[in-house]
């Protein structure tokens, strides 16, 4: 892969990511609901630190007290967007289904890319964001009116 073209690897490891989401969904789209949905949650959870370990194994040794004093207010930040992600994923999915993710993916971009990047992270922004804001709006019109028209 080469590096030449920053987008080239942005696109890469966002083609992973959506692998995995997809793999995400899929999972538990198909998984039966109990009277406790945080179950199946907890073990693709433990599951998810298990692969992560193993792959650790490939990455130089951390010093783990250096990454926790450094970093602790982003974890606490992290594992709870990953709860709350999480939450609202299992529910979206098992009660509107894998369709819906337009609506999780149109409204994380609003809320990461233009909240966190750009209003709290000063990141970046162009005329081209602000006409991707136009048509990620558009899109979720589009989409209710689909589900309109379907149901």
């Amino acid at each position: 892969m080469s590096m030449k073209n920053p987008l080239v690897g942005a696109f890469v490891f966002a083609f992973i990511a959506s692998v995995g989401n997809a793999l995400f969904v899929y999972g538990q789209r198909k998984s039966i609901p109990s009277e406790s949905p945080f179950l199946f949650l907890i073990l693709s959870l433990l599951l998810g630190i298990l692969i992560l370990s193993l792959v650790s194994f490939f990455f130089p040794k951390p010093d783990f007290y250096n990454a926790i004093s450094q970093n602790y207010k982003s974890i606490l930040f992290t594992g709870i967007g990953i709860s709350i992600t999480y939450i609202g994923f299992y529910f979206l999915y098992n009660k509107f289904g894998a369709t819906y993710y337009i609506l999780y993916a149109i409204l994380s971009f609003m809320t990461t890319s233009i909240i966190v990047g750009i209003v709290i992270l000063k990141e970046q922004f162009n005329f081209y964001y602000i006409l991707s804001i136009i048509l990620a709006i558009l899109t979720i019109f589009f989409f209710f009116l689909g589900k309109q028209q379907s149901s």
